[in-house]
């Protein structure tokens, strides 16, 4: 499932920087889905993985039309609805109506933006990596709306919500989902 994912990403992004982004978001939804207990469930690690993988599928290509042309991109891959209303939900209130309504989805919300923050962070510290980052140094970064001024913290605070979570508790999560990919990512 994740070679098909990838190879499809890789098909509609050619920018190493956005499929870098998408594994990221990839590491952190894994994590996720382990601390969820998804192991052993249908929709476990690997479909949650890959809704984090493919969740920018459109968006180098059709960054006019994101969250849109990625529903046509994954169905003609022969991905499922559920799957694709994940993928498209993390654009909600920004370029998508359709709302993050499961769990797995409130949280692919949440982290994207987040980890765009974190990867940011990692690569302004002498060692370039996420191994050393610690929640206060992304804490302070949050705060300066002048670092990574891309960064939709409106997003990331209203995903935290959703979540019923503190913004320090999500941050920590990125941050050792990451880790535990740290080397492909590129942290």
């Amino acid at each position: 499932m994740r070679e098909k994912a990838l190879t499809l990403l890789k098909e509609y992004n050619e920018s190493e920087a956005l499929v870098r982004h998408g594994m990221q978001v990839e590491a952190i939804m894994r994590h996720y889905a382990k601390m969820a207990g998804e192991d052993n469930a249908p929709e476990g690690v690997e479909y949650w993985g890959c809704v984090g993988l493919l969740h920018d599928v459109d968006y180098e290509k059709y960054p006019e039309e994101h969250c849109k042309k990625a529903v046509e991109i994954l169905q003609n891959a022969g991905y499922g609805e559920d799957f694709i209303h994940a993928v498209v939900s993390h654009g909600y209130g920004l370029v998508s109506d359709v709302e993050p309504e499961r769990y797995m989805e409130k949280v692919l919300y949440t982290i994207d933006e987040l980890s765009g923050l974190i990867n940011a962070a990692a690569i302004m510290r002498p060692s370039k990596s996420v191994m050393d980052l610690e929640v206060k140094s992304v804490k302070k970064k949050f705060k300066d709306k002048k670092f990574a001024a891309g960064v939709d913290r409106g997003v990331i605070l209203d995903g935290c919500a959703r979540l019923g979570a503190e913004l320090d508790q999500v941050i920590e999560q990125c941050i050792l989902g990451m880790r535990e990919n740290h080397e492909e990512i590129g942290l």
